[in-house]
């Protein structure tokens, strides 16, 4: 059983990309962050190089687990052995991750082996359900206002928007120009607009050339002034039924646990649970006091996210996607 590690982003979409794309649902957030570093340029979300990783159980196996980071985010995992997740911990390189996130029986083994190699005390920031949409069913009668696709005139709200919602999910302040400039320019912002105003918003994770049939729902938000009238419903459920009409195979998106009235609205809006997710933070260990946890992983191949207020944020994703 083995890791490779690389900074390589064509190495990965090469050796995991077919891993990925058989659980398109549950893979939505690394195959769309895949994608936009391939769009946008391996700095898309921040200065430090990405890394990447996938693991087989024995040489010449099939990849069974994977796993992406995009600095300053911490480690994002998939699906897979629990064992193989633990033993990532083991042979992580370079700076201590500060975190980890993804399905949650990953995210919580390495969590546990992180926490025996190194002493950190490990807190769960929080957890997250992905849905998937069975049969949309949106709100009769509708919300009063209608849908509209945001475009470049409305970057400046958006970006105002996406701030805001960023802190009300408890994620530091993101003011990513480039990043929201993509989403416009492939249509990923929707807003539901009342008598001309805009309300509330939602998007989908930027990546027009998934060839999975997935979409992702995510920033849904309405600012406080425009709360309890049903318009991030209308927005989740426009930008819903335009994927379905443009032909996704599945729509999901991802809703805060501790929110219960997300939750609420998803499941009436017809979407059904898939899975859990977890987001683990990691104090400091008492074993590497220098922060640095250099193990025995060696990097290969040399080159290199309401009713109310924030909804969906995508979840396990990146800001921006």
């Amino acid at each position: 059983m083995s890791w490779t590690i690389t900074a390589d982003l064509t190495a990965f979409e090469t050796e995991a990309g077919p891993f990925l794309r058989e659980r398109p649902v549950e893979n939505s957030v690394p195959i769309t962050v895949t994608a936009a570093l391939r769009r946008r340029g391996l700095d898309a979300y921040g200065g430090q190089p990405p890394l990447f990783g996938w693991w087989r159980p024995e040489p010449g196996a099939a990849v069974a687990a994977a796993f992406l980071r995009t600095p300053p985010h911490p480690p994002l995992l998939t699906g897979g052995p629990p064992s193989a997740a633990g033993e990532l911990a083991e042979v992580w390189p370079g700076e201590a991750p500060g975190g980890v996130r993804g399905e949650r029986e990953s995210a919580e083994a390495f969590g546990a082996a992180w926490a025996a190699r190194t002493g950190a005390e490990v807190t769960v920031e929080r957890a997250m359900r992905l849905y998937r949409l069975w049969d949309l069913t949106p709100r009769r009668p509708a919300p009063p206002g209608r849908a509209r696709v945001a475009g470049p005139a409305d970057r400046e709200l958006l970006l105002r928007w996406h701030r805001a919602f960023t802190v009300d999910i408890g994620e530091p302040p993101v003011d990513d120009e480039r990043a929201m400039d993509d989403a416009i320019a492939l249509g990923g912002r929707t807003l539901w607009e009342r008598d001309g105003e805009p309300v509330a918003m939602a998007g989908r994770a930027a990546d027009a050339a998934d060839p999975s049939g997935t979409v992702r729902v995510v920033a849904v938000y309405t600012p406080p002034a425009h709360r309890g009238h049903g318009y991030a419903g209308g927005a989740t459920a426009a930008v819903s039924r335009a994927a379905l009409d443009a032909g996704a195979r599945d729509v999901v998106l991802f809703a805060d646990l501790a929110n219960p009235v997300s939750n609420a609205l998803y499941r009436h809006l017809g979407f059904r649970p898939v899975r859990d997710h977890v987001s683990l933070a990691f104090g400091d260990g008492d074993r590497d006091g220098d922060g640095d946890v250099s193990g025995g992983g060696a990097l290969a191949g040399g080159g290199d996210v309401s009713g109310g207020g924030a909804l969906s944020g995508g979840g396990s994703g990146e800001p921006g996607e």
